[in-house]
């Protein structure tokens, strides 16, 4: 694809206005909270999440909802210099955190990033360009989860992975008893004793309590693994494997192109 030359590059974005300003809103402290919120866990299983991807060394990755783009240089890490990473997301106020974190980390492999603001139901760039793709809690959070997954599947090359990390919908009763929102993307669909009890009081010390209490909306439109499982395969994927992690509250799905 043609790369932005400037810190990103914006394309147009078909999304739903008021869950792409809730993220531009809560940007300024994302990072924190998901540290606070998951007890510094959601690192472990992003680490696996790529190493799932199977992106290696002079790769082009792309991760998808880089929010402030933790995947992102873990992506980063695997090209190395000789490859490529874009960094994509609908939040202007995520990427410009993400490009700022970029700079001040200063890691030399970091220059292979770009960052593009940009719409997951219609991705900027040619068919089969990716090598592996990433995505870190955002799949739940996109308005048509069947045509981001499609656009996953055409700009992916032939035998190359998509890993997608989220929250794990269990259909086990004690599982389910004691789930409890880990990070700032998957909270959405945690039970709503810990959004009421824990997470709108923690969000509502950064003043953002209202941001937070939309996330009950979407509690009812989370997919269990096998149905994720499910999506990927009706998109063209001659494989998908749904990965149970973090004791069962995280889950990671994994599709082969």
């Amino acid at each position: 694809p043609l790369l932005p030359t400037s810190r990103f590059k914006r394309h147009s974005v078909r999304c739903a206005s008021d869950r792409q300003q809730l993220f531009n809103r809560i940007a300024p402290v994302y990072d924190n909270l998901n540290d606070l919120l998951s007890l510094g866990q959601h690192r472990i299983w992003k680490r696996m999440a790529v190493s799932w991807s199977g992106a290696k060394t002079g790769d082009s990755l792309l991760d998808l909802c880089c929010g402030s783009g933790d995947l992102t240089f873990l992506m980063s890490e695997k090209a190395g210099a000789d490859g490529k990473v874009i960094g994509l997301d609908f939040s202007k106020e995520q990427l410009s955190i993400a490009s700022s974190r970029q700079y001040l980390l200063s890691k030399a492999c970091y220059n292979n990033i770009e960052w593009v603001e940009g719409d997951a139901l219609d991705l900027p760039f040619s068919s089969g360009y990716f090598d592996a793709i990433t995505m870190g809690y955002g799949l739940r959070n996109v308005v048509d989860k069947r045509r981001a997954m499609q656009e996953m599947f055409r700009v992916l090359k032939p035998g190359s992975r998509v890993s997608i990390l989220d929250f794990n919908k269990s259909m086990q009763p004690f599982t389910a008893l004691f789930q409890m929102p880990l990070t700032i993307k998957s909270f959405s669909f945690g039970k709503e004793w810990m959004i009421d009890n824990v997470v709108v009081p923690t969000a509502t010390v950064y003043g953002l309590a209202k941001e937070y209490q939309y996330l009950k909306t979407s509690i009812d439109e989370f997919l269990t693994g096998k149905e994720l499982e499910k999506l990927a395969l009706d998109a063209g994927f001659s494989y998908a494997r749904h990965y149970e992690i973090g004791g069962g509250l995280m889950g990671n799905l994994v599709a082969a192109r």
